[in-house]
């Protein structure tokens, strides 16, 4: 099913390799960052509705 890579096949690995974590770091960034968000939102709605 994998095309064949020839003498590429490891610069062309490591690449999705290298693309696929820096994409699961970024949503799990992203989420973490939403999660802060959406607590420090949570903090401010309490002590404005006190």
């Amino acid at each position: 099913m994998m095309p064949e890579l020839g003498k590429y096949a490891s610069t062309v690995l490591s690449a999705y390799g290298v693309s696929i974590v820096l994409l699961i770091a970024l949503v799990w960034w992203s989420l973490l960052a939403a999660r802060r968000a959406r607590a420090d939102l949570d903090k401010v709605e309490t002590r404005r509705n006190g």
